[in-house]
C-alpha cells in the first residue's frame, strides 16, 4: 500500500552546539537550514533553550532568512518564550517539557497534569498565528487533553521506542511501536494532525514512518552526526528515502 508522503522536519539545533563549543560564528545554523532546504527537507525544527545551549536568539531571523520552508519553533511554556515566539510568529510552535539538567529532552509533555499551565499557551500562540503542536506521550489520555486544548497537531516522543530497539529488547520495542499506532489513529479520528521525533535513527525510521496517520518526521541529532562523516545534504537525501520507503514511495501525494 502506497501511503501519502510524509514530511520531514531537520533539527538544526546541533549545528550551533558545535558553534558555541569555541565561540564566533562557525558553524552556521543558518546555513545548515538552506543546505537542508536544497537537500529535500520539508521544514526546519529549532528548540530555543531557557540556557541557549545551542540555538540563539539572533538564529530566529537568521534561519528564517536563510529558507523558504516553514519554521517549527521548539519552546518552554515559560512567559519569555512566549513573548518571543508571538514576536517571531514561527509557522510552527511546538511546546516540549525542558530542565536545565538534561542533555536532551527526556520525555513527553504531561498535558493532562499540566492542563491549567498548558492550556493558555495553546490559545496565545494560536492567537498569534502560530500552527501549534504538544510533545506528549503516545498516550491517549494525552491526545485527549491535546484535543480539548484545541491543539491542532501532537508530536509523539519516539525515545523509549528507540531505546528498547538498541537494549535488543524486541518484545517491548513491538509493544511501544503498537502504542504509537494506536495513539496515532485515536489522535487522527479526533482530528489531530499527528508528527513523531525524537531518537529516529536509519535503523529504526521505517516502522514509525509507515504508521499511516503519521504526517511529519522531525529529526536532527542522527542527521548532524551522520553529516559529520557523510555531508549534510547525504545525510537528509538518505533519510528521506527511508521515510519515502517506509511509505511505500509516496511522492507526490499530497
Amino acid at each position: 500500500m502506497t501511503l501519502a508522503r510524509a514530511r520531514l522536519g531537520v533539527n538544526i539545533d546541533h549545528v550551533a552546539t558545535i558553534r558555541n563549543a569555541r565561540g564566533g560564528a562557525h558553524p552556521d545554523p543558518a546555513k545548515a537550514a538552506a543546505l537542508a532546504q536544497a537537500a529535500g527537507a520539508d521544514g526546519i525544527t529549532i528548540h530555543l533553550r531557557e540556557d541557549r545551549r545551542h540555538i540563539r536568539d539572533y538564529d530566529l531571523e537568521a534561519v528564517r532568512n536563510a529558507v523558504s520552508l516553514p519554521i517549527n519553533l521548539e519552546m518552554a511554556t515559560t512567559e519569555e518564550m512566549l513573548v518571543i515566539a508571538t514576536n517571531f510568529k514561527p509557522h510552527a510552535a511546538c511546546l516540549v517539557p525542558e530542565k536545565r539538567e538534561e542533555r536532551t529532552t527526556e520525555g513527553g509533555l504531561d498535558v493532562a497534569r499540566l492542563h491549567n499551565q498548558v492550556e493558555p499557551f495553546v490559545r496565545r500562540l494560536r492567537d498569534a498565528g502560530s500552527r501549534v503542536s504538544l510533545f506528549i506521550e503516545p498516550s491517549k489520555i494525552q491526545v485527549d487533553t491535546a484535543a480539548a486544548m484545541g491543539a491542532p497537531v501532537v508530536e509523539f516522543h519516539t525515545g523509549k521506542y528507540v531505546e528498547l530497539i538498541f537494549a535488543g529488547d524486541k518484545a517491548g520495542a513491538a509493544d511501544e511501536l503498537k502504542r504509537l499506532q494506536e495513539a496515532a489513529a485515536h489522535g487522527h479520528a479526533k482530528g489531530i494532525e499527528i508528527h513523531v521525533g525524537h531518537g529516529l535513527t536509519y535503523d529504526t525510521v521505517r516502522p514509525v514512518a509507515a504508521i499511516p496517520e503519521v504526517r511529519e518526521l522531525n529529526i536532527g541529532h542522527f542527521i548532524m552526526g551522520e553529516a559529520l562523516f557523510v555531508g549534510l545534504e547525504a545525510a537528509v537525501k538518505r533519510m528521506r528515502q527511508e521515510i519515502d520507503a517506509a511509505r511505500g514511495s509516496g511522492r507526490g501525494l499530497a
